[in-house]
């Protein structure tokens, strides 16, 4: 846990300094600067890269951390396991593309004959579906040696400052929009470029085309798991991504706009787990490589208090700022806010059950997330298909509640019963009572004219009053610690 902790800590502060500038991009310059359509196509065109990344990816992003641990040995180059990992993608890629093109006109007639934005730059979708893929596969890599804090700057800091740079530039009239939208695409290709580079300078990119991986390893166990993780990552993208697609296809691109806006609001809730997450993979791998299911329960615990706990502190100061939230934004984004509502519940019980998709995928009973992400991808396409036409973007931010918090379920209740380990204690009950009567607390206060004194005098009340209580019960005894060593070093 001591590597968790450490990188954990540096990964949510560059997330938090990231979080910064996102909100300033996403809830002041984008709404600002930029026609909700706009905003909209800036949502939609890595969204639609990001499908054929993970396509194309076959699974090898999910099937490179689990089997790493096998083949880990600098010395030998980790026996050329980036050739394999990064040259079976790199050829689902041509076939993904190849399949795109030829579908390509039925694709965008989905999503809207009329979004002229999206048909005069559909030509950014293949580059940027190609770095995207290498992307992933780098970022799992990295995840693999314990190295997270660099992919973590480049994705949460450093995207977003560039974006932020795109962004004043079109402000000031500096550039048009095509070319604000020429480096928009570029920074988010960029970021792959400088992973490579730290690869490169960790010397840890080892390919040799002479050599073909060892045939001692478990390579065709890593293909199976692989395509298994292909089919998965298929329901994922639909889970996950779907709903703006469809958003798309029964409204309009601006609703895609007001909506993406909404669900990067709520995203700020997933920062530590995110955080977390990203070390904890590779330890889950190591812990069943040596069986050890008491550091697998110990660590299940341990996430899922953290998570829950920084989850309610975030939870509660959104939904007690909505009204300050939207002060800020022009009025036709005020139809997003119970996508928030909806968005920021079925995250907060995404974070509270911790690693629970992690430990099952990561499992030998790993084919059965893929059964219950099929069955769930089912029901968000159905659930879209009726909640959109006749609610619109809320209805979409209630299935994805529901999707999240029965997926979530189930893989709880499913690691119960095949490994009898659970995240949840009276702690975990405790922590929510505390985080409803700060939330009480902050909404009591009248509301006052000036948004910036009003988020300052209600965020105080409830950061003061649930972080003493987590502090004084000990309901996080990590946190607790830290703050002890705190004062100790500091002689207070």
């Amino acid at each position: 846990m001591g590597i968790i902790k450490r990188q954990g800590i540096q990964n949510s502060i560059i997330s938090y300094a990231g979080v910064i500038l996102g909100y300033i991009n996403l809830i002041i310059l984008f709404p600002k600067v930029l026609s909700i359509d706009q905003v909209g196509l800036t949502r939609i065109l890595p969204d639609i890269a990001l499908i054929l990344a993970q396509l194309s990816a076959l699974g090898f992003g999910n099937a490179g951390i689990k089997y790493f641990p096998f083949f880990r040995d600098k010395a030998r180059g980790h026996h050329n396991f980036l050739l394999l990992f990064l040259g079976v993608p790199l050829g689902g890629f041509l076939i993904i593309i190849s399949i795109y093109h030829l579908f390509k006109p039925t694709f965008l007639g989905y999503l809207g004959k009329d979004e002229k934005l999206l048909i005069a730059y559909n030509y950014y979708i293949v580059p940027l579906s190609f770095f995207t893929l290498f992307y992933n596969l780098f970022t799992a890599y990295l995840t693999s040696l314990y190295k997270t804090v660099v992919p973590s700057f480049t994705k949460d800091f450093l995207l977003r400052l560039g974006t932020t740079a795109c962004i004043l530039l079109y402000y000031f009239h500096l550039i048009s929009f095509e070319i604000f939208l020429f480096l928009f695409i570029g920074v988010n290709c960029a970021i792959t470029i400088v992973l490579f580079v730290y690869l490169v300078w960790l010397k840890q990119f080892h390919i040799k085309f002479d050599q073909v991986p060892l045939q001692d390893k478990p390579i065709k166990p890593m293909i199976r798991y692989g395509l298994y993780a292909f089919m998965g990552n298929i329901s994922g993208i639909i889970i996950t991504i779907i709903d703006k697609f469809m958003i798309t296809h029964f409204q309009n691109l601006g609703s895609v706009g007001v909506y993406s806006t909404c669900l990067n609001v709520a995203s700020v809730i997933l920062i530590m787990g995110s955080s977390i997450l990203k070390i904890a993979l590779p330890q889950i791998a190591d812990y069943w490589k040596s069986a050890d299911m008491v550091g697998m329960q110990k660590l299940y615990k341990q996430v899922s208090r953290l998570n829950l706990v920084m989850g309610c502190l975030l939870f509660i100061g959104i939904w007690a700022n909505i009204h300050n939230l939207f002060a800020f934004l022009p009025p036709e984004y005020a139809a997003g806010k119970y996508v928030i509502l909806f968005v920021c519940a079925g995250r907060l019980f995404d974070l509270a059950t911790g690693i629970n998709g992690v430990i099952l995928l990561t499992s030998s009973h790993y084919r059965y997330d893929l059964l219950f992400n099929v069955l769930l991808s089912v029901l968000t396409i159905l659930g879209n298909n009726y909640f959109i036409p006749r609610y619109g973007i809320i209805g979409a931010g209630f299935v994805f509640f529901g999707v999240y918090t029965l997926i979530n379920l189930i893989r709880v209740i499913c690691v119960w019963v095949f490994y009898k380990i659970q995240p949840f204690d009276r702690t975990s009950l405790y922590i929510i009572l505390l985080a409803g009567i700060a939330y009480v607390a902050g909404a009591l206060l009248p509301i006052y004219k000036n948004p910036f004194l009003d988020i300052i005098l209600r965020s105080g009340i409830i950061s003061i009053l649930y972080g003493a209580g987590i502090l004084t019960l000990n309901l996080a005894p990590e946190i607790t610690e830290k703050y002890t060593g705190f004062l100790k070093k500091k002689n207070l």
